[in-house]
């Protein structure tokens, strides 16, 4: 039996007064509704506020890196098919695994780690979820006709997705070399022939820019790739953590350590401070770039951030897709018609073939 004193401890410091969660009317259990936005009975149906106005602030960074505060009052279960880690805090026993969809979940130890500091709670329930889920199914035009017709939107699990924001300032020093390209005429045998060449030009100075909320994934149960693209994701507005925001939901603990996520979000800035460069010339050739870049007041953010995970089943194979809880965003597989892309390749090659006669004739 799961203690229910603990498992409303999850990422909690201190004892919580377990009435927190109980009707005042009917006394019955309550859960957190994203359509309504508070606190619902699951017997009478009434409506309570989650007392929460505060909105998360960041924190030096070098709590982060050296930070030893742990949680260790958590129910946590894994999957043994890809391993994934779920923290239950509705006092539900898993069956099946959000992320791989398989039947293969077992308790294990609890796990420590960081308190979060912020929550964005989900704003959109399960049934509308499904409903964005079916629609984006039917639109997929290279899915078989028999998919887009029958689709179903499967093992719907609302999952608290923890992520990393940083904030810094970034002053960057650079040199490096581009080309831009021009055309030349030139009249060789009586016929007029057009060159491309290249004026190389060397560039130097100085760039500056603030990061705000660069979000970095810290768990790798859910595929980065997904979730950069259904972002984003309201973590500037995260009201500070309370555990009322988890009934009926669940939370994937992170598996990445914050100095990782900050030498990754450091990758990210600089791809975004060359961009900035290089932005401020006209060119066509990029030789090489150096830049020299000094961070200065890092700041970070520890998030959890709503993310509806299910699946489609054509012909006994699963199809995972990902909704954003805030805005309704959604990304994922669906199994693709052969016949349909080939049919598709060859309309575009007998397009290219007759634009080729047309010009063979002109």
């Amino acid at each position: 039996m799961i203690d229910q004193e603990a498992s409303e401890k999850i990422y909690s410091e201190e004892k919580l007064d377990t009435s927190t969660y109980k009707c005042p009317n009917c006394g019955g259990e309550s859960e957190f509704s994203a359509k309504d936005q508070k606190m619902k009975c699951l017997y009478c149906g009434s409506l309570f506020d989650v007392d929460n106005n505060e909105v998360v602030e960041e924190r030096n960074l070098g709590e982060l890196l050296t930070n030893g505060q742990v949680w260790d009052e958590a129910e946590v279960y894994q999957c043994q098919s890809c391993g994934a880690k779920e923290i239950l805090y509705n006092q539900e026993v898993a069956m099946e695994c959000p992320f791989c969809g398989t039947n293969n979940v077992i308790k294990t130890e609890d796990l420590p780690g960081l308190k979060p500091q912020g929550i964005a709670p989900f704003k959109i329930d399960k049934q509308k979820s499904s409903e964005i889920a079916i629609k984006w199914a039917k639109k997929k035009k290279y899915a078989p006709q028999a998919f887009r017709k029958s689709a179903k939107a499967e093992n719907i699990h609302g999952v608290y997705n923890p992520v990393f924001t940083f904030d810094a300032d970034a002053d960057s020093s650079y040199d490096g070399q581009l080309g831009e390209n021009y055309t030349v005429v030139r009249h060789v045998n009586g016929k007029r022939v057009t060159e491309t060449r290249t004026r190389y030009f060397h560039i130097s100075g100085n760039q500056s820019l603030k990061f705000d909320d660069v979000l970095i994934q810290a768990s790798s149960d859910l595929p980065a790739n997904r979730i950069k693209e259904i972002e984003p994701f309201p973590t500037n507005n995260a009201p500070e953590y309370r555990t009322e925001y988890l009934r009926g939901y669940s939370a994937s603990s992170y598996n990445k350590e914050g100095s990782v996520c900050w030498e990754e979000c450091k990758l990210k800035m600089k791809e975004g401070i060359e961009r900035a460069i290089l932005k401020r010339y006209r060119y066509d050739v990029k030789v090489y770039l150096n830049v020299k870049t000094i961070f200065s007041n890092e700041k970070y953010k520890y998030i959890l951030v709503p993310v509806y995970v299910g699946h489609y089943k054509y012909k006994d194979k699963l199809y995972n897709f990902y909704i954003n809880g805030d805005n309704g965003k959604i990304t994922g597989k669906t199994p693709v018609s052969v016949w349909k892309v080939l049919f598709t390749v060859l309309a575009v090659l007998l397009v290219i073939g007759g634009m080729a006669a047309l010009i063979a004739l002109s």
